[in-house]
């Protein structure tokens, strides 16, 4: 889960995203080009691998309340604007039920940038509602892909994540590189950590990615603390 906060103005490194425009008041105006020939099949990007197989767990934390975050990259792709994407299934479970059940798109480019082409996610609310609220999918209805992880990360300019307007408009920004952090699964050294949030919600969250594993930690504004327990492989 993301937990966001609002800015007014953001700005786009072009070593980040090559080709899109520099990021200013009118976001409507964000169009990154996007060549199916600049995009692989193979995310190997260090700090946000995608090895088909790879099941990720995360335990999250918020006063009282405990929730597992179950993080699976799958071995099916789906191609959204030519571009053969990698599915990850992500769900949220409270006490053994499910309460976010999401399929995100991504794909890495021969930059080792690893980009975000959407997602179809479910909410399951009280009485048995469902909400897909938050689901988009790059080139319909003026949504653009972003990116989720730069190939060399350094801190510098905030950049678009994922961008359907009044959606999803959630953006990320290197803060810092080389940390080290600890988490039941074990201690890393070599960490990325980002500061993310959206456009369209207040809150933000700080996240640690470490080389070979990906996201092992996150603390949000809210109060929420998510820390990486278990990863296995198919």
């Amino acid at each position: 889960m993301r937990v966001k906060e609002a800015l007014p103005l953001v700005g786009l490194a072009g070593a980040i995203l090559a080709g899109c425009q520099t990021l200013g008041f009118r976001a409507a105006d964000y169009h990154p080009r996007v060549d199916p020939a600049d995009f692989e099949t193979k995310v190997d990007n260090p700090y946000y691998p995608l090895v088909p197989g790879t099941r990720v767990k995360l335990i999250e934390t918020l006063g009282r309340e405990t929730t597992e975050n179950e993080i699976t990259v799958t071995r099916e792709t789906k191609t959204i604007m030519g571009v053969a994407c990698v599915v990850v299934h992500d769900r949220v479970l409270e006490n053994g039920v499910v309460r976010e059940d999401t399929f995100d798109w991504m794909a890495p480019d021969n930059r080792g940038n690893v980009w975000y082409f959407g997602e179809a996610t479910k909410e399951f609310k009280a009485g048995g509602r469902v909400s897909t609220e938050g689901s988009w999918e790059a080139g319909v209805g003026g949504a653009q892909p972003g990116i989720i992880m730069p190939a060399q990360p350094k801190p510098g300019q905030p950049y678009y994540q994922e961008y359907s307007l009044g959606v999803a408009e959630d953006i990320g920004q290197i803060v810092a590189v080389g940390e080290s952090v600890t988490v039941p699964y074990g201690s890393f050294s070599g960490c990325v950590r980002t500061r993310e949030w959206s456009l369209l919600e207040s809150g933000s969250e700080k996240k640690w990615y470490a080389p070979g594993v990906g996201l092992v930690r996150t603390e949000s504004t809210a109060g929420e603390v998510a820390k990486l327990v278990s990863v296995t492989h198919e």
